[in-house]
């Protein structure tokens, strides 16, 4: 007994005729009919009863119709499934990041690429930097978002593409500094700053940056995590040392009347992110297509993330 044997036999059941069945199969009426008997030999038994041209399903066609349906439409829509995988229109995202991106950035992308396909099912969890890294180990996740500070080169627990970049000097408008294009480090000596929490390395580089220039850095605030500073920057009690993607999140979220501007920053402060996949888990078509356009995009706000007043 096979799959094609059950199709010709259900569109027997359907039609009530060899014949019909074969036009709507688009094969001959011998070839369906040889099914037919392949189908009643394989299974021991006769299916039908010959009244001249007449056949009369025997009461275990009844049986063996509804079986046949449940597995032929299963293995229809199965085949319409695996058609939507191929061109990346149906499935599953699991994505974790970390806060910044997965506040604003994220949603933003993902509604995006989500918008012409209406099957996809989409799962976005925020966790940090290093949780990132050890739920994407752990293979939780299909796609993970993080900093290259969390350490990314396990490649025996993750596959990693890496994508770097520098930061920016985030300052209140009307800071006199916010009319220089390029911010030198000694130009903030002694000023009030804000900064991450001194364990991340963004922290113990950028006092490295000062110290180059023999600038003091002048901590006033620091937090876990960037976007928390631009409350303090916007009341013009802080400066800070931010990253792309920060600036970025806070352009989009204040596009009309944005109280703080973004310039670059010399001795440059490196920073860069880290788009993590499950080393033991092949991604699917859709989240490997996610990955290639996340990347792309984010390379390409990293190349225009400059203020234009700044870039003129």
């Amino acid at each position: 007994m096979n799959l094609q044997q059950l199709a010709v036999f259900r569109e027997v059941m359907k039609t009530g005729s060899v014949s019909q069945a074969a036009r709507n199969l688009h094969r001959t009426q011998p070839a369906v009919s040889a099914s037919l008997k392949a189908l009643e030999a394989d299974l021991g038994m006769d299916l039908f009863l010959r009244d001249g041209r007449r056949m009369i399903p025997a009461p275990e066609a009844h049986y063996l119709l509804s079986e046949a349906s449940e597995v032929l439409d299963k293995l229809t829509i199965a085949k319409q499934n695996l058609t939507s995988m191929r061109d990346r229109l149906k499935g599953s995202l699991r994505i974790v990041a970390m806060p910044g991106p997965s506040s604003v950035l994220l949603p933003s992308f993902i509604s995006r690429f989500i918008v012409d396909k209406p099957e996809t099912q989409v799962s976005l969890a925020t966790r940090s930097s290093p949780q990132v890294r050890n739920l994407i180990a752990a293979q939780s996740f299909d796609v993970g978002f993080c900093d290259i500070g969390a350490g990314v080169h396990d490649d025996k627990l993750f596959l990693g593409e890496s994508i770097p970049c520098t930061c920016l000097c985030a300052l209140p408008r009307g800071h006199p500094l916010a009319q220089k294009e390029v911010v030198n480090a000694r130009d903030l000596d002694g000023v009030p700053m804000g900064a991450l929490q001194p364990e991340h390395s963004t922290y113990r580089d950028t006092h490295s940056a000062f110290a180059a220039v023999g600038a003091r850095f002048n901590i006033r605030i620091d937090s876990q995590y960037f976007l928390p500073l631009f409350h303090f920057i916007e009341a013009g009690q802080i400066c800070a040392v931010v990253d792309v993607l920060s600036a970025v999140s806070y352009r989009q979220s204040n596009p009309t009347d944005p109280k703080i501007v973004f310039r670059p920053l010399t001795p440059s402060v490196d920073f860069g992110y880290a788009i993590l996949t499950p080393h033991q888990r092949p991604l699917s078509r859709l989240a490997s297509a996610f990955v290639t356009s996340w990347k792309a995009w984010v390379e390409e706000a990293i190349e225009t993330v400059l203020d234009p007043e700044a870039a003129a």
